[in-house]
């Protein structure tokens, strides 16, 4: 396949419209990887997955050194909010991200979401006190949302639909990296006392990425979509449920877990209502209507990253407490899931046709194995490496491979299942449906925790009961997610 080095204020390639004529998905090309990452190409999948890279380091590095920045400025009471800010200015920016594009084309989106990204950093870097930090956060999370969401709304944009499932894979696979880069570089610097620095670092890094940005991409859309407000009665919505979550589940209380949940849940509901009828959307036309497409692969999607957050949220407390992991050894191997996810995503990539509905299919029944072997060892306990504990590192890879081999045909399928015009606010849904549904996972971990006794009585039996509850209920998630993938796969 020739890359065609196109003028960057004309079409890049024919845009995907409804109105083309279809052909079977078995006589679809196969695109390989040579074609994404050699040429043009090659830069511009390096710069979109640049921007996803800065995101999800950041996000590690920020968790690893939040226990030095208590001890050097204070703050321990607003410790659980570095996360909840954080992600709720990511969700904000991700919304903001398809009126940011339309409005600046992508060259000047991508100036904004990096100057935005930096200026967070260095407020984080200089400030005092928590709530100067906090607000660093905040911006750094916005530029964040920006940069996360622009990478999905631009693979369309900037590479034929053929490339797509192998940019994808590209992009979620970051945050594989990110798994292993953000602890060490966080870590080195918490360890050497200078946390400051490990913000300090990312302003470069950001620049030279937004250079590389301005050299590569586009002045402007070769298409462009309709011009559309912000929905900002949904937003308020989804931001307020995000805080509902968060809140309660911050609390060591369980009535004011589901107080969180019960609050969230009315919210949600109110959101879809809004949401249905509205005519400035959060997501495509009919993404809430069971009988679409959309709804199936947004409903896919969810499943399959939900079962991943809120597994993560816990494994390497139960891997401490009931297997008698060091910290380091037990955050590491909670790092399979995501080496599993990037694994299944740049493997399953240039399936198509039938292979690409087998790995849709294989997805969740991937999930539904790792959960129950998880369900049945993890709560027996054990000390050092045993068999036992090699099978739920089996079961940890096969539950991020799960979500890997079926991850870049559903998010390519709703790029294409969007109806023109509606094609930036598609790719700018992935990364608000991925950011609410982390929030949403966590928090319902959290609850579940707690019913199961990790708190009240605690210790082995408390955690053991946590680990029951926990991989029980969860292990619904696979389950449910098998009637959407059949749903879409048959699409």
């Amino acid at each position: 396949m020739t890359t065609r080095d196109d003028p960057p204020d004309r079409p890049l390639h024919p845009p995907a419209s409804s109105d083309r004529p279809s052909r079977s998905t078995a006589d679809e090309p196969t695109a390989s990887w040579s074609d994404l990452l050699t040429g043009t190409n090659g830069v511009r999948a390096l710069t979109l997955a640049g921007g996803v890279g800065l995101h999800a380091i950041n996000v590690y590095i920020g968790t690893t050194i939040m226990p030095s920045v208590v001890g050097d400025i204070g703050g321990l009471d607003l410790y659980a909010w570095n996360t909840t800010i954080f992600v709720v200015a990511s969700i904000i920016g991700s919304v903001y991200a398809a009126k940011l594009l339309q409005h600046t084309g992508p060259r000047l989106a991508y100036m904004i979401a990096a100057a935005t990204f930096t200026l967070g950093a260095l407020g984080c870097a200089v400030a005092p006190s928590m709530p100067i930090l906090l607000i660093g956060r905040f911006v750094q999370g916005l530029g964040g949302g920006f940069l996360f969401s622009l990478a999905y709304a631009m693979i369309r944009v900037v590479f034929p639909q053929t490339l797509w499932p192998r940019a994808i894979a590209l992009i979620s696979g970051m945050w594989g990296v990110a798994t292993l880069v953000g602890p060490a570089v966080g870590g080195t610097f918490a360890e050497l006392g200078i946390w400051r620095a490990a913000f300090w670092s990312l302003a470069p890094i950001t620049l030279l990425f937004a250079l590389l940005a301005t050299l590569v991409l586009p002045r402007r859309s070769p298409e462009h979509d309709e011009q559309s407000a912000v929905p900002l009665l949904q937003l308020s919505l989804l931001v307020t449920v995000s805080l509902a979550i968060s809140a309660g589940s911050a609390s060591p209380e369980l009535i004011w877990n589901v107080a969180g949940i019960a609050v969230a849940a009315v919210l949600l509901i109110a959101l879809i209502v809004v949401e249905r009828q509205a005519t400035k959307r959060l997501l495509p036309e009919g993404s809430f209507h069971a009988s679409t497409m959309l709804a199936a692969l947004y409903g896919m999607m969810s499943l399959l990253s939900v079962t991943v957050v809120s597994t993560e949220v816990f494994v390497p407390l139960f891997l401490q407490v009931l297997h008698g992991q060091s910290p380091l050894a037990a955050g590491y191997l909670a790092v399979l899931m995501g080496i599993g996810w990037t694994v299944g995503s740049l493997g399953s990539s240039g399936a198509t046709g039938d292979r690409s509905r087998r790995a849709m299919l294989a997805g969740p029944v991937l999930q539904l194995v790792g959960m129950a072997v998880l369900l049945v060892l993890m709560p027996r306990g054990g000390t050092g490496f045993s068999i036992s504990l090699g099978l739920m590192c089996v079961a940890m890879v096969m539950i991020g491979l799960g979500v890997g081999v079926a991850w870049p045909h559903v998010l390519a399928g709703i790029l294409k299942a969007a109806r023109p015009g509606e094609q930036d606010l598609a790719g700018a849904s992935i990364t608000t449906v991925q950011l609410f549904v982390a929030a949403l996972g966590a928090a319902l971990a959290g609850m579940l925790a707690n019913i199961g006794g990790l708190v009240e009585p605690g210790g082995i039996e408390g955690t053991a009961g946590a680990a029951r509850w926990l991989f029980g209920v969860f292990l619904l998630g696979p389950v449910m997610c098998l009637f959407s993938a059949r749903r879409a796969a048959r699409g």
